[in-house]
Order: C-alpha cells, then sequence, then structure tokens
C-alpha cells in the first residue's frame, strides 16, 4: 500500500483496516527513533484477526518499552460498549462518534472484534439527533428493533450458524375499562367523539390505554377521572380479553375493572369524550349494541353475578420477587373458609 512519509502516529490515525506498520521506521523530520524487538519482518496490523498474534509485542520509545501499544491503540477505534448478561454487548448511545464516516469505520472494526471475542447479540441505540447514522448501521447488517419517540433501536446477531436468540419487540398493548356503579345501580357511560359509523350514539364504559410503567389499577382509576371526572377507587379486575391482530399487527390485552365511585359529580374531557352519564344498568344492557355482542354480554353477566357474590375478581396485591429484588402486583383472588369477612369478594360496590 502507497502512503505519504509522515510517520508514526499519522499512520495510527487512518481509520481503515490493513494499515501496515514497518517494524522499524522513524519520523520524517528526524524526530526519536523507534525499534521493536519484533525480530519478524512480517507487517503487523491496527485492525484485523492478525493483530492478536502481535498483541504482546513490546515497542521501545526513548528508551521506554510499551507493552501492547497496537491493541490500546486499536480500542480508540472501537465502539464504546459494555456487556450484556447474555453473552452480548450493549453500545453506550451516549459515546457515539457524531461523523458518519468516522462511525462506519468503529463499526466494522467492533463487528470484527466482538466476533473474534465470541460475542452473540449487539444491541445499537441511535438517538433521533443522530439519525444519521441509522442507514450507516442498517446497511452493515443491522435490522430494526423498536423505535420510540426519542431514539431507534437496531439489533445485531453475530453467529451465523445460530439462530437469533434476542427478544422480539414488545407484542402487547394493554388496554383498561372501567366498570363503575352507584348505589342507585346506574353504571357511568361515555360517548367518544371519534368512533366508528357502528358505535355512533352508543353508550359505553370509559376505557384507555396503561401508559408505560404504569400499574392496571391506578391505570382505570386514571381513565375514568380523565373522561369523566369522577374519581373512583379500583376493586377488582373482573375479566380481561386476549385479541390479535388489533393494531398495526399486535395483540390487545384488555383488562375490565370494577370500580367505587368516591363522588358523582361529571366533568367531561372535551378532547375525547362528546357526552357522560349515570345511566340505569338496565338501560345499559338494552342497547342493540351491547346486547347483541356476546363477549360484552357475557362481561356485564358476570358484573352481575359480583353484585350478587356469586363471582370473585382479581386483586393486586404487592410483592417482592426474589427474581428481581423489586415490589410487584400479583392479581388474585382471597377466599377465607374459617372467616369470610377476610375474602375480597365480600367487598361491597357502593
Amino acid at each position: 500500500m502507497r502512503r505519504t512519509h509522515l510517520g508514526f502516529m499519522h499512520s495510527f490515525r487512518q481509520p481503515f483496516s490493513g494499515v501496515t506498520i514497518s517494524p522499524k521506521f522513524c519520523h520524517s523530520k528526524g524526530s526519536r527513533a523507534m525499534s521493536s524487538s519484533v525480530s519478524s519482518t512480517k507487517s503487523q496490523y491496527v485492525y484485523g484477526e492478525s493483530l492478536a498474534a502481535t498483541a504482546d509485542s513490546d515497542y521501545k520509545m526513548n528508551g521506554l518499552t510499551l507493552k501492547n501499544r497496537i491493541s490500546s491503540v486499536k480500542e480508540r477505534f472501537l465502539l464504546d460498549a459494555f456487556d450484556d448478561e447474555y453473552g452480548g454487548v450493549v453500545v453506550d448511545h451516549d459515546k457515539l462518534p457524531s461523523n458518519p464516516n468516522a462511525f462506519t469505520s468503529m463499526l466494522r472494526n467492533s463487528l470484527s472484534d466482538w466476533r473474534r471475542k465470541g460475542k452473540k447479540g449487539v444491541w445499537l441505540k441511535l438517538p433521533v439527533e443522530q439519525s444519521e447514522l441509522v442507514p450507516v448501521a442498517v446497511k452493515e447488517g443491522f435490522e430494526y428493533h423498536h423505535a420510540e419517540k426519542g431514539y431507534v433501536m437496531l439489533t445485531y446477531w453475530i453467529p451465523e450458524e445460530e439462530p437469533c436468540m434476542l427478544p422480539g419487540n414488545a407484542s402487547h398493548q394493554v388496554g383498561v375499562g372501567g366498570f363503575v356503579l352507584n348505589q342507585y345501580k346506574e353504571v357511568l357511560v361515555v360517548q367518544e367523539k371519534y368512533c366508528t359509523s357502528s358505535n355512533t350514539g352508543l353508550w359505553k364504559l370509559p376505557t384507555g390505554f396503561i401508559n408505560e410503567s404504569e400499574e392496571i389499577f391506578s391505570g382505570a382509576v386514571r381513565e375514568v377521572k380523565e373522561e369523566t371526572g369522577v374519581d373512583t377507587d379500583f376493586l377488582e379486575v373482573i375479566a380481561f380479553r386476549h385479541a390479535h391482530n388489533v393494531a398495526f399487527e399486535k395483540s390487545d390485552l384488555f383488562f375490565i375493572c370494577m370500580l367505587k365511585p368516591l363522588s358523582d359529580k361529571i366533568s367531561i374531557d372535551n378532547l375525547e369524550i362528546k357526552a357522560a352519564k349515570w345511566m340505569p344498568l338496565t338501560e345499559f344492557v338494552e342497547q342493540p349494541m351491547i346486547k347483541g355482542d356476546k363477549m360484552f354480554k357475557r362481561v356485564i353477566e358476570i358484573c352481575e353475578a359480583r353484585l350478587r357474590h356469586r363471582y370473585c375478581g382479581l386483586s393486586p396485591h404487592r410483592l417482592v420477587s426474589a427474581f428481581d429484588g423489586r415490589p410487584s402486583s400479583l392479581y388474585y383472588n382471597v377466599v377465607d373458609d374459617d372467616d369470610p369477612s377476610h375474602s375480597n369478594c365480600t367487598a361491597e360496590f357502593y
């Protein structure tokens, strides 16, 4: 390879694989000579597998021995990353180079280094501020995993002889519906501003999606408050529906929750809700759309059975698991044959 005679440090600054380093050379302006203790005249490389064979070479400069000089310089041209617990690596997105050309070189060298070390999966998070790096990573073989408002996550599976074991993106969205019944056996219902033509005029339960890191019980209380202005206490999960290919080919978990009203004054969310009111339960179930839906009809039957204490839903219990040492919610019902008062099935709803 042709190169200008600019000396030792210049040759190390070139971010390209295959730049050779002569065992003995000096600076073009008569700087101090540098010699290698390696007797072989075989060229050594800044990057590449051949470097491993010369990683223990000693170099002397001004009488000082520099051990593993090539290895330390090589690390400057690798992406900062840390090992995960599954034999893979996670790239530090806070230390990504801003220049696409530098990123390309460092990414290629890093993949070679990780492959040599037997690493498996690679997680690469690219902030939206550095979106110009996305096509570079895709060109090198990375695949889209998921995207959020501020970043895109890409992955790369290194072992060609093994199937990819990286977990896929989140497969479900989670929704809640609040069944709120007052002492007059009136259910809290809403009409949405934006709905399909078949649902126009339908009075339905307040519903919505669970936010990130939000509990099911707190999400149900929040949705009812946002849509109707009514304060509630969470009582139980009465039932849940599992459906597939609902939105963007994702599955859907929908939890029907019984809530106890703490107030009765209605103040609607004008952005989403057209109207809200307390409707007699008998009138609610007689709506053609409700009456003709076998699934929702069964939900109402379950709720009515719960009011008569002939059915028991699931209540949240905060427990700590030894797997992660963190508290989480386990939903189950409690029936104490010796003391029925300890059962969550005896709770009144109004």
